[in-house]
């Protein structure tokens, strides 16, 4: 599951470190991300004849579906299943996106209490979640899936899953359509997931009216695990 994340980058270092042409909606730092808010994506276009910088809501919808509403329920879809569902197959042959993301948050639950926890990587570095896209209605509204894949490494003990992240060199193969699945969705190895830092922050992040870079300051009175 990856029900929060953070994504504060701007359009010019977004297109720069993606090397995407930038058609997005003015972007605004968000570190409380919340389903059905605008995310900025990486997409293929043919009218740019390559990659671009969008925006699109987060919880895909189906172009069958009644209204935006569905995206709700739909801002993952599982890597084990995303090649045969009927609302995520179609996008993850045609439709393959990159999310940027800073860092994302899971609870733990201990008892009647639950402890947030921010992954970001150490370094600072801005990570791409695989994703998945598509448009919706008369105006082509854009909404996007986050995959999930299984936890590895340390990351379980927060969470039994995690967003699929890609390293840039998968980047390429995965915006291009087609080829082979299960590469595709191979997830990084546990020793890869080393260099993401597993941090305690405070309880305001769990209300999505909060946002700043407060919530995801350590919470120094929390033993990691």
């Amino acid at each position: 599951m990856c029900g929060r994340y953070a994504t504060t980058k701007s359009n010019a270092d977004l297109s720069q470190l993606f090397e995407a042409v930038d058609v997005a909606e003015p972007l605004r730092a968000s570190w409380n991300v919340a389903p059905t808010s605008a995310v900025p994506l990486v997409r293929m276009s043919a009218e740019h004849d390559g990659r671009v910088l969008d925006t699109a809501l987060w919880g895909l919808v189906p172009h069958w579906a009644k209204d935006l509403k569905a995206g709700g329920r739909m801002i993952n879809a599982r890597a084990e299943t995303v090649t045969e569902l009927r609302s995520f197959a179609p996008s993850f042959a045609k439709r393959r996106c990159l999310v940027p993301a800073d860092g994302w948050f899971e609870w733990v639950r201990d008892g009647k209490q639950k402890q947030a926890f921010y992954m970001t990587p150490a370094d600072g570095s801005t990570l791409a979640f695989a994703g998945i896209w598509s448009a919706w209605g008369p105006e082509s509204v854009l909404t996007c899936s986050v995959i999930t894949t299984a936890a590895l490494g340390g990351l379980t003990k927060v969470h039994e899953r995690m967003p699929l992240i890609l390293p840039a060199d998968r980047w390429g193969d995965w915006l291009a359509g087609g080829g082979d699945a299960a590469e595709l969705l191979r997830p990084l190895s546990a020793s890869d997931l080393d260099a993401i830092e597993v941090r305690p922050v405070g309880p305001a992040v769990g209300n999505v009216r909060n946002n700043g870079p407060e919530l995801i300051d350590a919470d120094t009175k929390v033993t990691l695990f």
